[in-house]
């Protein structure tokens, strides 16, 4: 596992530029797409004051896939809600797309734990209701929802294994049926930033590790920005290229590691001896992080 600070971390065309030049691949001069500077969250007043988010600074690029590691109730998810604008920080400033948040709308996925697909919508239209809300789309549903965003979402189904499931009702569907539908919304508005907050975690391990799969075929075809909140280690290190792991409450960034995998990743390479030991070493820092108490699970929840 190789060790770098979150600004620090080259990519390939990085790295052969600083080859010609004779400078460091660790330096990058590149905007971050997003950014938090000195983030801090607390949640309520006086007495019950409750600091959430210890003063946290983080840059991911655009493309990268990060995974947020650590405790319950360390801040994985706050950071999430951060970046959505669904939550304020109480200091600090938090960047996305080069510019503070709220300054420039940029379009978001999201996909959480529960599918929370509609249940009077079929499979097709839940996946297509984005394109129903999210600009430029909204303009343009009326006319090219029968036809493109119909197409658009159907292709999408059939990458994840359901063609021919748009007509059902989330009803008919499995879990892991349903969590496929849902990457597909989450993605059917081609995001600039996909926010995953345990979306596999309630399925069991094999429908879990399919859909590892299938999400790491939809980011190496897209390339699209994802922060990723997971208790799974080994989930963590199979689809991200980066692995934050955080400290116990009020949470901050313990540590910042690359993954040096190459991909496309299979879950035999989970087995391996290098894989695991990352996973030990991820775990290590967890149950530091919790203060050596508790059972962490390098394979899981």
């Amino acid at each position: 596992m190789t060790l770098a600070s979150p600004a620090a971390v080259p990519r390939d065309d990085e790295e052969a530029a600083a080859q010609k030049s004779g400078t460091s691949p660790l330096v990058s001069h590149a905007r971050p797409f997003i950014a938090f500077e000195k983030v801090s969250v607390r949640f309520g007043k006086g007495d019950k004051k409750v600091q959430a988010l210890s003063e946290t600074s983080l840059s991911v690029r655009e493309g990268d896939f990060v995974a947020l590691v650590g405790p319950s109730g360390c801040g994985k998810s706050t950071l999430l809600k951060l970046v959505g604008d669904l939550l304020k920080p109480s200091t600090g400033h938090v960047f996305v797309g080069g510019r503070e948040l709220g300054a420039t709308p940029i379009r978001i996925g999201m996909a959480y734990q529960n599918p929370t697909l509609l249940p009077w919508l079929s499979i097709r239209d839940n996946v297509m209701l984005p394109l129903k809300i999210v600009p430029p789309f909204r303009s343009a549903f009326r006319a090219k929802r029968k036809g493109e965003f119909r197409d658009r979402a159907d292709a999408l189904l059939a990458q994840v294994g359901l063609a021919g499931f748009g007509d059902k009702y989330p009803w008919q569907l499995s879990g892991g049926m349903m969590q496929r539908a849902n990457l597909c919304r989450a993605l059917v508005h081609e995001p600039d930033l996909l926010l995953l907050d345990e979306p596999f975690g309630a399925l069991d391990q094999f429908t879990r590790e399919e859909l590892w799969q299938i999400m790491q075929e939809l980011w190496m075809a897209k390339k699209t920005t994802v922060l990723l909140v997971t208790h799974d280690l080994r989930e963590a290190a199979f689809l991200a290229n980066r692995i934050c792991v955080m400290s116990a409450r009020p949470g901050r960034i313990l540590d910042d590691s690359t993954v040096a995998f190459a991909r496309p990743r299979t879950i035999d390479m989970t087995y391996e001896p290098d894989f695991v030991a990352l996973n030990q070493q991820l775990r290590s820092l967890i149950v530091e992080a919790r203060g050596g108490t508790g059972i962490v699970q390098a394979g899981g929840h």
